[in-house]
């Protein structure tokens, strides 16, 4: 009896040491996340207002000048005059005017 206390402890206890390894794992089980799927679409909606008038542009830019033209062909020879009658004319040259700004 001296060595049964003992022993019987030393039984007991291993008896516990296995059923501690013997349960089975918790499990957990994960929660179901749910994403929302998009449905058909709707009608659609009302026409929108006219909006305002825009604003008036700008006015353009002047253009470039135009290149200097060719110079015109060179015009054929006149005909020889007729004599005159013995009446002589004098042409006289206009008066110079004041230059022009």
């Amino acid at each position: 009896m001296k060595h049964s206390i003992p022993l019987l402890a030393a039984a007991l206890l291993t008896t516990l040491t296995l059923a501690a390894c013997d349960r089975p794992a918790t499990v957990v089980v994960p929660s179901v996340v749910t994403t929302p799927v998009p449905g058909p679409a709707g009608p659609a909606g009302e026409v929108g207002a006219q909006g305002s008038q825009g604003a008036t542009g700008m006015p353009g830019s002047t253009g470039m000048p135009g290149s200097t033209g060719m110079q015109g062909s060179t015009g054929t020879q006149g005909a020889t005059g007729r004599p005159g009658d013995g009446t002589t004319v004098i042409v006289v040259p206009p008066a110079a005017s004041a230059p022009t700004n």
